[in-house]
C-alpha cells in the first residue's frame, strides 16, 4: 500500500472514531439529562397513582403507547417482574434507541420496543393493560388506535389514559390547543370504541410546572 493510501486510511479511520465517541457521548449526556428530568417529574406526575389504576400484579403483560424514551416503561418493568412484560410502543426512532440503551443498561430484560405508526401501533394479542400518557392528543387517527388497543386487550382488560386538559377558554381540540385534549372529548371517544368507564378524574394533577391540569380516565374492555 502505497504512503498516500495509508495516510488517507488512517484519516478515514481517526473521523470514524471521533464520529463514534462524539454520538457515544452525546448519548450518555442525554440519558443523564432524562434521569434528571424524570426524577423531576416524578415530583409532580403522581407515577405510582398512574401505575396504580392499571391493574397489574408480576406476570401480566402491559403496553406503554408513546412510550417516548421510557419514563413509565422503566417504572412497570418492576411492577410485573420477570415473568410479566412490558410492550414499550412508539411512532419516533430515537426515543425507542435511548429506551433500548436504557433497559439494556439497567437489565430491563422483560421489556420489549414495538416501533408503531401513526394508525396502528401493531400491539400484540393478550394485553392485560394499556397505558396511554401524555400522548392522545397527538393522535391523528384516534379511531384507528382504540380499535387497535381494543382488539389486544383481554377481556376486562383496562386501558389508562392520561393527559393535559385544555387551559380555561380553550375548545376541546384545536389548532391551539395540539398539546392538549379536554376529558370529555377523549371520554366520547372510547365509549364510542365500546370501552366502559370505570373511573374518571379530572384534576388528576391539580398543576404541573407549567401550571397546566391533567386528568385521567380508566376504561376496560367488557
Amino acid at each position: 500500500m502505497s504512503y498516500r493510501l495509508k495516510l488517507l486510511a488512517f484519516i478515514v479511520i481517526a473521523f470514524a472514531v471521533l464520529f463514534v465517541l462524539n454520538t457515544a457521548f452525546s448519548a450518555i449526556n442525554t440519558i443523564s439529562r432524562l434521569n434528571v428530568i424524570e426524577a423531576e417529574r416524578d415530583r409532580w406526575q403522581r407515577p405510582a397513582d398512574v401505575i396504580q389504576t392499571l391493574d397489574l400484579t408480576p406476570g401480566k403483560v402491559v403496553v406503554d403507547l408513546g412510550c417516548g424514551s421510557g419514563y413509565f416503561t422503566l417504572k412497570l418493568s418492576g411492577r410485573v417482574g420477570e415473568s410479566g412484560r412490558v410492550i414499550a410502543e412508539d411512532i419516533h426512532k430515537l426515543p425507542l434507541a435511548f429506551l433500548w440503551f436504557r433497559t439494556f443498561s439497567r437489565h430491563k430484560r422483560n421489556v420489549s420496543i414495538i416501533h408503531g405508526t401513526l394508525n396502528d401501533p401493531r400491539l400484540p394479542e393478550q394485553v392485560n393493560s394499556v397505558l396511554i400518557s401524555n400522548t392522545y392528543h397527538e393522535f391523528k387517527n384516534p379511531h384507528s388506535i382504540l380499535v387497535h388497543v381494543y382488539q389486544s386487550l383481554v377481556h376486562t382488560g383496562r386501558l389508562v389514559i392520561v393527559d393535559r386538559a385544555p387551559r380555561p377558554g380553550n375548545g376541546p381540540t384545536s389548532e391551539s390547543t395540539e398539546h392538549e385534549v379536554s376529558a370529555d372529548h377523549v371520554e366520547s371517544e372510547v365509549r364510542r370504541e365500546k370501552f366502559e368507564i370505570v373511573s374518571r378524574q379530572d384534576r388528576f394533577v391539580e398543576s404541573d410546572p407549567d401550571h397546566e391540569s391533567w386528568w385521567l380516565i380508566v376504561a376496560r374492555k367488557p
